[in-house]
C-alpha cells in the first residue's frame, strides 16, 4: 500500500521490452538515495504502478512487468532517460499523508490542457467513458502515482491543481499536452459504486 506522496524521481536506465515468457519487460531505473535499504522483493510504486524490485546493484534496481502491466499503464511507452516518480511503499506507524494508494492503475488518463495560474498550475486530463464514472468532484485521485484532489469534472475530463512544490519533485514538470499519464481512482469510490 502507497500514500501517493512522492519520494523523488528516478531515471530508467534500461528497459527491454522483449523478454522470455516470464515477464514482457524489464526495467532497470537509478532511483539514487531511495534505494537505501531497499531489498529485493520489496515494492515500490513507479509512476503510481505497484512492481516488485527483482534485482539491485549500486542504487540500480530492476522490476519485470506482465503484460497486462505493459498494457494498462503508460510504463509500456517510456523509454530509457525518461523521469519517473518513485514512492516506497507504506511502513505500520507512519503517518498517512495523502490517501490510500494500491498501486494498481485503473488505466491511462491523456492531458488534454495546462493552465499556468499565478500560484498553482491546473491540469486537465481526458478519460475513456469506464474510468470518468469513479472520478468524484473533491474526491482523491492519484495520477502517476501523486495523491491529488480533483478540482473539476466534465463529461469525460477532469482538473487538478499543482502547487509549485509538487511540480518540482514530480514527473509533472516534463509533461506536455497529449502525454499519458497513470491513472487510479479513489479506492473508496470503487467500493461504492461496485455494489450497484
Amino acid at each position: 500500500m502507497f500514500t501517493g506522496i512522492i519520494e523523488g524521481l528516478g531515471s530508467i536506465v534500461g528497459f527491454d521490452k522483449k523478454t522470455s515468457n516470464r515477464s514482457a519487460a524489464k526495467m532497470k531505473i537509478s532511483l539514487g538515495k531511495i534505494a537505501k535499504g531497499l531489498k529485493v522483493g520489496d515494492s515500490v510504486a513507479i509512476n503510481g504502478v505497484c512492481l516488485t524490485a527483482v534485482g539491485i546493484s549500486k542504487g540500480i534496481t530492476e522490476f519485470e512487468m506482465v503484460g497486462e502491466t505493459i498494457k494498462k499503464t503508460n510504463l509500456g511507452s517510456l523509454e530509457r532517460g525518461d523521469k519517473v516518480n518513485i514512492e516506497r511503499s507504506l511502513k505500520i506507524g507512519e503517518r498517512l499523508e495523502g490517501h490510500f494508494v494500491l498501486g494498481h492503475v485503473d488505466g491511462v488518463g491523456i492531458i488534454s490542457k495546462i493552465e499556468k495560474q499565478s500560484n498553482q498550475i491546473q491540469v486537465w486530463m481526458k478519460l475513456t467513458k469506464e474510468l470518468s464514472k469513479y472520478i468524484i468532484k473533491k474526491g482523491s485521485i492519484t495520477v502517476d502515482g501523486i495523491s491529488l484532489t480533483v478540482i473539476d469534472t466534465l463529461k469525460d475530463q477532469f482538473s487538478v491543481s499543482i502547487i509549485p512544490h509538487t511540480m518540482q519533485i514530480t514527473n509533472l514538470r516534463y509533461k506536455k499536452v497529449g502525454d499519458k499519464v497513470n491513472i487510479e481512482t479513489d479506492i473508496l469510490g470503487k467500493y461504492i459504486l461496485s455494489k450497484d
